[in-house]
């Protein structure tokens, strides 16, 4: 199994930024894309970003999109959701998932990916 543990949640004042990191430790795979879904209370969990295990293809949702930047590290099996002018609206649990999958792309759906990490709590206050 491959285990993905996240970590840089908080309470950040609307305008503000975050940086959310995700590592993967356990069963390794020759690649995989990685992704970031929130959920806020109430609501379904819905795509955030994700990025190839290149690096060279990134997505985002709509509502992220210019605001936050999704990265890799490989060496260090490590994702990372730099979150700059968070909104109010941002404000929900925060996961990280991989896809085992695919090399040079990334899905954008929930049952795109295989492991799930616990979630970090971001509170966006206004």
């Amino acid at each position: 199994q491959m285990q993905l543990v996240e970590s840089g949640g908080g309470l950040v004042q609307a305008g503000g930024s975050l940086r959310l990191s995700c590592a993967a430790s356990g069963r390794t795979f020759s690649y995989y894309a990685m992704g970031w879904f929130r959920q806020a209370p109430g609501k379904e969990r819905e795509f955030v970003a994700a990025i190839s295990w290149t690096g060279n293809n990134t997505y985002y949702a709509d509502s992220v999109k210019g605001r936050f930047t999704i990265s890799v590290d490989n060496a260090k099996n490590t994702v990372y959701l730099q979150m700059n002018s968070l909104k109010p609206e941002d404000t929900a649990v925060y996961y990280c998932a991989a896809d085992p999958r695919r090399e040079f792309s990334a899905g954008y759906y929930v049952a795109d990916y295989d492991y799930w990490g616990q979630g970090t709590q971001v509170t966006v206050s206004s």
